[in-house]
């Protein structure tokens, strides 16, 4: 069987890191995007598979459109597209939010999102074949406080997704959402600036998700027959579910 290549945004840490040690060892190519170049490197070293590995900032058009136009002739046929790239930063309520971060939020779970599948629709589209992995999560649908902008964004990736399915219909392309709760990695501690003791307090007593936890979700996709299509998979760590309506009462 022609060994497939996967390509990961994200893939210095987290999901993304841990979706490259699986598939590697799971006997895929992979090509390798992140904004940390020696992250990626010392990846690189260790995984015994072909890597192809960039630093590219996702957010950034020109350099997304150079990234797939100078990809090496071997890298060139993506068979499976994982838009994993995205943060939260800062929690606050909307009416004292930064659009500073609000502007990041968008622009790295949204715009670098659609660009990149976007460019890579144009090598599926040409073999009629391929696979787009979108991480979204259950803020696009549980909404809290403080989540405002960061929610709507997962919740921009999950109707993304539904539409691309709408338009690739009669297509070998296949499209699926992974929507997990709240998972261990460094998401809080982007979210919190780099502060390790609030970003340790959003999981402390909990049994949260792993990322290796998110990589076998995503090896499970990509591994069922072409005759299947996973539209969605919602995954909360058993400590976490949703907490219902909430009733404001004035005195």
């Amino acid at each position: 069987m022609e060994q497939k290549t996967i390509l990961i945004t994200g893939a210095s840490s987290g999901f993304g890191e841990a979706m490259a040690r699986l598939f590697a060892a799971s006997g895929y190519r992979l090509i390798l995007v992140a904004r940390r170049r020696e992250r990626l490197e010392n990846l690189q070293k260790e995984l015994k598979t072909d890597v192809y590995i960039q630093q590219v900032d996702v957010t950034n058009r020109g350099a997304v459109e150079n990234f797939f136009k100078e990809l090496p002739e071997n890298f060139r046929k993506i068979d499976v597209l994982i838009n994993n790239a995205g943060l939260a930063v800062g929690l606050d309520l909307a009416q004292e939010a930064s659009l500073d971060d609000w502007e990041a939020m968008i622009e790295t779970n949204n715009k670098a999102l659609v660009y990149c599948t976007r460019l890579a629709l144009d090598n599926m589209k040409e073999r009629n074949a391929g696979l787009i992995i979108n991480i979204g999560s259950v803020a696009g649908s549980a909404p809290y406080p403080k989540g405002n902008v960061y929610g709507a964004t997962k919740a921009f990736v999950r109707q993304f997704s539904r539409n691309l399915r709408a338009d690739l219909a009669g297509t070998d392309i296949k499209v699926s959402v992974i929507e997990p709760g709240a998972a261990e990695t460094e998401f809080s501690l982007v979210r919190f600036r780099g502060d390790a003791e609030k970003a340790a307090a959003v999981y402390k007593n909990t049994r949260a998700l792993q990322a290796g936890d998110i990589a076998k979700a995503a090896l499970w996709i990509i591994e069922q027959p072409l005759r299947v299509n996973i539209d969605a998979i919602e995954i909360m760590p058993i400590d976490q579910t949703y907490a219902g309506l909430v009733m404001v009462r004035k005195e």
